[in-house]
């Protein structure tokens, strides 16, 4: 790991600490997977800090200027973008990410990773966050498909509005 992403990690572990994910888990590893998402991907230190900072902005004290400091005005834009306002509009939300390839592609992979470790949640969270993905984030990738038909599949009472989700992947992922 170079010396740029060690740093914003460390500085994200640092504003993420005491904060828990559903499940238990420390918030720092849900970052640090979307970063090795797109690490995996290919792409640049610029996507891979926005991925450590994606979250920053909405759920700690961080300012835009700490953002700068350990990245620069492409990742801080990235980062704004992802962060969900008081009163977002969520069409103007999901816009302004496909517009942006830094935090289209963020986006994601921190829905890809949400949605795999969603199977922990609750009937009620897992069918809420499926139908706000078939609304806006399903056309973003066939990755993010397939986990939305795994997640689906793990439900104990099928999504009767989505009958697209139980037929075999091949009918649609293409």
């Amino acid at each position: 790991m170079d010396d740029n992403i060690q740093r914003a990690l460390d500085f994200a572990a640092k504003k993420h600490k005491g904060q828990k994910r559903i499940g238990g888990d420390d918030y720092i590893t849900h970052p640090i997977a979307v970063y090795e998402i797109v690490k995996s991907q290919g792409f640049d230190e610029r996507y891979q800090i926005t991925a450590l900072f994606h979250d920053l902005l909405e759920d700690t004290d961080v300012t835009e200027e700490e953002i700068l400091k350990y990245g620069n005005r492409e990742i801080l834009e990235a980062v704004k973008l992802l962060t969900k306002q008081k009163g977002y509009v969520m069409a103007e939300y999901v816009g302004a990410i496909k517009e942006n390839p830094i935090a289209f592609a963020v986006k994601i992979a921190d829905r890809l990773h949400n949605l795999r470790c969603a199977i922990v949640a609750d009937e009620e969270f897992k069918r809420k966050y499926i139908l706000e993905t078939v609304d806006w984030y399903l056309d973003f990738s066939a990755d993010i498909r397939l986990a939305v038909k795994k997640l689906a599949e793990s439900l104990k009472t099928p999504l009767a509005e989505l009958p697209f989700l139980y037929e075999p992947i091949d009918d649609w992922l293409q």
